[in-house]
């Protein structure tokens, strides 16, 4: 097996194990990347569901940016190292949104998850099992062929 399909492996199965769609990648991509912090993955848990709940910006894909953000990211003001991050964010986002047709998680698993009967259902439509672990396979994937470049 390669290295990406080890990768998305380790995170759908941190997924599955219960973490959300943002930290199961952000926390894969770090250990990946030996970036270890107290924060991680932490930092990612109110990403999940498009941005706590709200259908917003997948959180398979927020978690790779977050991941973005901290391998080649940097600390100082107007620094134009940020440049790269965000020319990799970019990339991320354009190619997820390739890949799903979205970015919005509303649209991707079909469902409004801010609401407690959609989130009942799409508990019962095993959504997270069936559509997420797909995006989050994706992120995973797509970082991991950045990562080779």
């Amino acid at each position: 097996m390669n290295q990406k399909a080890l990768l998305s492996e380790k995170a759908v199965k941190r997924f599955l194990e219960g973490y959300n769609c943002a930290q199961s990648v952000l926390s894969t991509m770090c250990e990946h990347w030996s970036i270890k912090s107290e924060l991680i993955p932490k930092i990612a848990t109110a990403f999940g569901g498009g941005i706590g709940l709200q259908g917003s910006v997948c959180g398979a894909l927020t978690g790779g940016v977050m991941a973005i953000g901290i391998k080649y990211g940097d600390n100082e003001p107007s620094s134009r190292k940020r440049l790269k991050a965000y020319e990799l964010a970019g990339i991320v986002y354009k190619e997820f949104e390739k890949r799903h047709g979205t970015v919005l998680c509303r649209e991707l698993i079909g469902f409004n998850l801010s609401n407690p009967k959609d989130l009942e259902k799409a508990e019962k439509a095993r959504v997270f099992e069936t559509k997420c672990v797909g995006f989050v396979k994706t992120m995973v994937e797509i970082l991991a062929d950045i990562d080779e470049h």
